[in-house]
């Protein structure tokens, strides 16, 4: 770890870029990246143009099938309103815009990014386009159409790193092939670190703050032509509405991600024991920040490794979660096929349980109701919060995997569809690792008991308590298993087993058998092992 000493506040000079890549106006697309603070994209376009926007597309294609009321819409609905009045300050504080021109603003467009992109682009006469990459498939498929539309009427789509530390071929083994090991990626990802890689972009210093470009009155009206909302459209603007009684509880925007570092950082030397205890408060919180890119990856690797390099082994952990999701992230791009099936092929030959039984497991698991507190606690987190607990993301993985014996892909849709900071890569690898079917996955015959993992995570209760209140009276015995507890302290608890809460919908015992069964298929050779 020492050979890494360099201090982290040492950046380097901005790099300017040569005079030939200058050009007159750019658009800067905003999609995973919600900040002005250390912006790749931004700090090029500002590099590389006399005048720039921003925009944000509302894209329809991902939108229009989720339900009328999604946490993460309203997420970027605060954070896009926190992003437009943050520009519109900077460029006040330099004294841009006038009565006769539309101070700088953010852009946002509502459809399909392949339409609405390029038509905006030529309403502006922008000779360049910048944005983040996005390794997911289908981020790549629009990309890839929409610097096609581009290039038809001479515009340049140009994309660079932001998203992660390291990414596609930057960490690779001595051969030259992409890690499938958690602990030799991360070994390399530290010895390849440099403070260059986690010094942030120059975005928007006072020098090019002057390159954010207002609207004259002629721009305004194309813009408004090319489909662009006057100001950041509110939920019902685009077809969505408030959960009934249910208001955002994760700070938006960079001040809410700056809020929530604010916090962890007190807590971040202890962050190896506390990250483990669901009641406990251990986690930093800002995975659905770093999932929309409302701070930066650089920042918060940064602040762990100084501290890593000072001794902190809570800092050391919580770096090696970063390296996690960069992990994911390069596995997603060299192995897409994880999108729909097994990282090792031959972990497609495992018989799932399907038919009505299996469907009605599943219902119970979604709906919290399989008569194992902790899953069913678990379970009740995401569907009233949009968050799971990462100790509990596992748990219920694993029961619903290994236990019922489901389709690790039907538990992944549920939690895509319900976590607020869903992020592809990183669900997809947690996903294949709890079912044994991923790279560096468990091996299949590390199965989780529900119980034990209870009485050692939550050993008071507290959690399930607090999802759970029908078990609330319990004492703290009987609460893991409540078909164990002796029949007069459930009685004097007024609890009726079966009808209270319940009873076991599986046997976990039996379930590991089969499971051990299951996975029979790809065993030979030793191959369902962890390598």
């Amino acid at each position: 770890m020492t050979a890494f000493a360099h201090a982290p506040s040492t950046r380097p000079a901005p790099r300017p870029a040569p005079q030939a890549e200058i050009v007159d106006r750019a658009l800067v697309w905003m999609r995973r990246d919600l900040r002005l603070d250390d912006h790749t994209a931004l700090a090029r376009a500002a590099e590389e143009a006399r005048q720039l926007w921003c925009v944000f597309v509302f894209d329809r294609s991902i939108l229009d099938p989720l339900p009328r009321s999604d946490r993460r819409v309203a997420f970027i609905v605060q954070s896009l309103k926190a992003l437009d009045e943050a520009l519109r300050e900077r460029a006040a504080a330099q004294g841009e815009g006038d009565a006769a021109v539309q101070p700088p603003r953010l852009l946002v467009l509502h459809g399909d990014p392949r339409d609405a992109l390029p038509r905006l682009a030529q309403a502006l006469r922008v000779q360049s386009v910048l944005a983040a990459h996005d390794d997911e498939p289908a981020a790549l498929a629009r990309d890839a159409a929409v610097r096609g539309r581009l290039a038809d009427i001479g515009i340049g789509l140009h994309t660079v790193k932001d998203h992660v530390v390291f990414e596609r071929r930057e960490v690779m083994t001595a051969s030259g092939t992409p890690f499938s090991v958690f602990t030799p990626y991360k070994n390399a990802w530290l010895r390849r670190l440099t403070d260059a890689d986690l010094a942030p972009a120059e975005t928007l210093a006072p020098a090019s703050v002057g390159r954010l470009a207002g609207l004259t009155t002629e721009q305004a009206a194309a813009v408004r032509e090319a489909g662009a909302f006057e100001a950041v459209p509110a939920l019902a603007d685009i077809g969505f509405e408030a959960a009934s009684g249910d208001s955002l509880k994760v700070p938006a925007g960079e001040a809410g991600a700056q809020a929530l570092l604010d916090d962890f950082l007190p807590r971040m030397d202890a962050y190896e024991d506390a990250r483990n205890f669901p009641a406990v408060k251990g986690p930093s919180y800002l995975s659905v920040h770093l999932r929309f890119g409302t701070v930066s990856v650089r920042r918060l690797a940064r602040e762990a490794h100084a501290r890593m390099k000072a001794g902190s082994r809570g800092a050391s952990v919580w770096l090696s979660e970063l390296i996690w999701r960069d992990f994911y992230h390069q596995v997603l791009h060299h192995h897409p096929h994880v999108v729909s099936r097994s990282f090792k092929p031959e972990y497609d030959a495992i018989r799932w349980e399907t038919g009505r039984h299996a469907d009605a497991l599943f219902e119970a698991w979604c709906e919290g109701r399989t008569g194992y507190p902790l899953v069913d606690a678990a379970m009740a987190q995401i569907n009233q919060t949009g968050y799971m607990h990462n100790r509990l993301r596992m748990v219920t993985a694993s029961f619903l995997t290994k236990d019922l014996g489901i389709d690790w892909r039907r538990g992944e849709a549920y939690f895509a569809r319900h976590l607020i900071d869903y992020d592809l890569a990183a669900n997809n690898g947690g996903w294949q690792w709890a079912a044994s079917t991923g790279c560096d996955a468990q091996p299949y015959f590390r199965i989780f008991n529900p119980v034990s993992q209870s009485e050692k995570f939550d050993p008071q209760g507290r959690f399930i308590r607090r999802y759970l209140p029908a078990l609330a009276a319990l004492p703290d015995a009987a609460l893991h298993a409540p078909w164990t507890g002796r029949p007069a302290e459930l009685l004097a608890a007024g609890f009726t087993p079966g009808v209270d809460y319940p009873a076991p919908i599986v046997a976990h015992d039996e379930a590991r058998a089969k499971t051990l069964e299951r996975f029979a298929v790809v065993k030979k050779g030793g191959r369902a092992t962890a390598p």
